[in-house]
């Protein structure tokens, strides 16, 4: 099934893009002024300095930048989503070093930005910027008090000390992991992690639903931690090591892939009376923009990767709807002496089919290489995990959302630091290819 409503990839897409990724940039001074800050005087990379970013297609870009010091904030959130007028909430006075103290906004602000025209359009265009100080995120009302130190060690911690509060995983607008970490008083040091996880109040209420659902399985996953509150889900650490990191010790030796389909057998029965979410395979034309956002100089190839995937998704069997994790990867297993412990990020729970399951975790297998060479042994183990699955699925379809789920992780790479991303991009499109020629074999 491929999502009718993803807008088909075309050049007027690509120019939107574009448009959209400028002028999160050029919006930065006026923002910061109108936030309430000092727009810097001296040179100041703003791409550089981008600490996080997300592409949502056909919905927006956003993200979040680190400001230098006399700004009068330390981070600054930038949308082209939309959202809702600029309604500034309230406003606290800072002092700021070496300048007058500043009336700092926690509400959101917006500007228009005048995008120069091209050839192909010479008329140009306007992009509204939304910006906010972050952590006050205008979807995630509930981050500023994940990430507020008084907060947490009020809220969750047991006579104890708050001795480390890190964000592990954000994505402006959408959802955001905050690792806190406490530590008894007494001469006894006793260490205690647990995780907030904050998102929409809504669909914060269904991940505890799919959590309570867990609960009564065989299959270990983390327990729920009271009290909890709006937007905020507090959940205890897992035990064992993610999949990669058990990989990147021990090379992959001591792992059964059935181990990985009998766990998948195990899901509940209950989990199919929940709603049913979109395979990252149902979404590729959406993400084919963001891929080639990302890698622009790509666009003709990326078209033809994409329009060659859906071939096979379309000529391939997919099988029965069956209970799914529906965002099985790597950092999502957790696994002790080769054995799985704990299953994380149970966000996408619901129905759906084992082979995009499967092939969720061998597109990010096949990946794990472009982050560095300590992970190269996750192609030995891609391989031999792919033999095994493909004698439980359809291996043309199997190998195709492999390819698929490759293909949306493209855009990810942004996130990884300006001296090195467009090398992991170009990587995992090779990576693309790679599967692909897998799905062709098969056909």
């Amino acid at each position: 099934m491929i999502d009718p409503s993803a807008p088909r990839f075309s050049a007027a897409v690509a120019r939107s893009g574009q448009a959209q990724l400028s002028a999160l940039s050029s919006a930065i001074p006026a923002m910061i002024a109108q936030l309430g800050g000092h727009p810097p005087t001296g040179t100041w990379d703003y791409e550089a300095n981008r600490l996080r970013f997300g592409h949502r297609p056909g919905a927006g870009i956003s993200a979040i930048y680190r400001m230098p010091a006399g700004t009068g904030f330390n981070e600054l959130g930038l949308s082209t989503e939309k959202l809702p007028a600029a309604q500034p909430a309230a406003t606290r006075v800072l002092p700021s070093a070496g300048m007058k103290s500043t009336s700092i906004s926690s509400g959101l602000a917006g500007i228009d930005v005048q995008i120069p025209g091209d050839e192909q359009d010479p008329s140009g265009s306007v992009v509204r910027v939304s910006g906010w100080i972050h952590p006050h995120d205008p979807k995630l009302p509930a981050l500023a008090m994940a990430t507020d130190r008084t907060r947490v060690l009020e809220v969750w911690g047991h006579a104890e000390l708050l001795t480390g509060l890190r964000m592990m995983a954000y994505r402006p607008l959408r959802r955001a992991v905050i690792e806190a970490t406490f530590t008894t008083l007494g001469p006894l040091k006793i260490v205690r992690k647990i995780f907030l996880k904050v998102g929409h109040p809504t669909a914060i209420a269904a991940l505890a639903r799919r959590h309570r659902l867990m609960e009564a399985s065989d299959i270990p996953s983390p327990a729920l931690i009271e009290p909890s509150h709006r937007g905020i889900i507090a959940l205890e650490a897992g035990s064992g090591v993610s999949l990669s990191e058990s990989i990147r010790q021990h090379a992959g030796t001591d792992l059964d892939p059935q181990d990985f389909i009998s766990c998948l057998d195990a899901l509940p029965e209950t989990v199919m009376e929940l709603p049913r979410r979109p395979a990252w395979s149902d979404s590729l034309r959406r993400y084919q923009g963001a891929a080639t956002l990302t890698l622009p100089h790509r666009e003709r190839e990326i078209e033809l990767l994409v329009s060659k995937i859906e071939v096979h998704l379309q000529r391939s069997e997919r099988g029965e709807l069956v209970p799914t994790h529906g965002d099985f990867y790597d950092a999502n297993i957790l696994l002790r002496n080769g054995r799985i412990t704990s299953l994380l990020d149970l966000d996408s729970l619901g129905p759906g089919y084992r082979v995009d399951d499967l092939g969720c975790l061998l597109g990010h297998l096949a990946i794990l290489p472009s982050l560095g060479e300590k992970n190269r042994a996750a192609t030995g183990t891609m391989e031999r995990f792919g033999s095994v699955f493909e004698t439980a699925v359809d291996p043309r379809s199997l190998w195709a959302r492999a390819a698929a789920v490759a293909l949306t992780l493209i855009a990810g790479s942004r996130n990884l630091g300006a001296d090195i991303w467009e090398d992991v991009a170009e990587e995992r499109l090779k990576t693309v290819r790679k599967l692909l020629w897998r799905a062709d074999a098969c056909a």
